[in-house]
């Protein structure tokens, strides 16, 4: 492609990725001197107005509509899957209509269930197996096998699970391991593993994705593992704050780690590092921490 010959679509602009991804895509663009430029714009998934846009002059569409980080106690089922699942495959439809050749859905490190296990704090190994396990994941598997069947010659299905992406403003997790860090001096020294993914480097493997017109599915990460002790002592440091880390507390760690808040603070949940296609590195993760924490 030639600069300025690649038009984005994102659907669902709202939401954390889709804002961030034209933020780092406008940024992008304006300082590359060659290459691929990228047009891009953005529309809302609320409500039925987008049915009548003209998706014919777009190269690409990025579904970043979703719903994510909502209890399922308090979200039924059928919303779920009608957020997830149908309107995703509605507006590829759609989209493949009207003739555009590439359509990139976000979906779910949840979408697949964790095949190889560890007794390493419960750790867990995802590869591109399936099988989900909650309404989320299920959701965004389903989306996936429907949308793959949509695929044909002129248009790609690219699927794309990020882990926990964090960044500024980010929600989930990661805001609430930034609360818990700012009031706790001594943590424990626990030996987890999660994959994670900071907003920039996931933008720009969804460029790159996009850029090529790539298909299939996709499992990014940053480069390193990440350890959640070692987080902590990170945010501490960058708020200026000292961490006393002791392993006095893991036996009592592994005995409630059934529980899903112990399991999701020290337990491990990575993907394999075994394609350097899907590792990403723009932004070295000490960096990225401190960046994360900017208001």
């Amino acid at each position: 492609m030639n600069k300025g010959q690649c038009r984005v679509l994102v659907f669902g602009e709202g939401s954390y990725i889709g804002r961030s991804f034209v933020r780092f895509a406008a940024a992008r663009s304006d300082v590359e001197n060659s290459g691929t430029g990228f047009e891009v714009s953005g529309l809302s998934s609320r409500g039925d107005s987008w049915k009548g846009v003209d998706f014919s002059s777009f190269d690409t569409v990025l579904f970043c509509a979703g719903i994510a980080h909502v209890s399922p106690k308090k979200v039924p089922r059928d919303v779920y899957f009608a957020v997830n699942c149908d309107l995703a495959v509605e507006v590829a439809k759609k989209a493949k209509r009207d003739g555009v050749g590439q359509f990139v859905f976000l979906s779910t490190m949840a979408a697949a269930s964790p095949l190889v296990t560890s007794a390493d704090f419960g750790g867990n190994v995802v590869t591109r197996g399936s099988s989900a396990v909650n309404f989320y994941g299920q959701s965004k598997y389903e989306a996936e096998k429907q949308l793959q069947a949509l695929e044909s010659g002129n248009f790609k299905i690219c699927i794309v699970r990020p882990p926990m992406v964090y960044g500024a403003g980010c929600k989930g997790n990661f805001p609430r391991l930034v609360r818990l860090a700012k009031h706790t001096p001594i943590f424990p020294d626990v030996p987890n593993k999660r994959s994670m993914i900071f907003i920039d480097n996931l933008c720009a493997f969804l460029l790159r994705l996009i850029e090529n017109g790539s298909r299939g599915v996709y499992l990014p990460q940053n480069r390193e593992w990440v350890n959640t002790t070692e987080l902590v002592v990170l945010i501490r440091q960058a708020l200026g704050k000292k961490t006393y880390t002791t392993k006095i507390f893991n036996w009592l760690i592994r005995l409630f780690m059934g529980l899903p808040v112990v399991n999701k603070l020290f337990g491990s949940l990575v993907y394999a590092r075994d394609n350097d296609d899907f590792l990403c590195g723009e932004v070295e993760f000490g960096e990225s921490v401190r960046a994360s924490l900017m208001d």
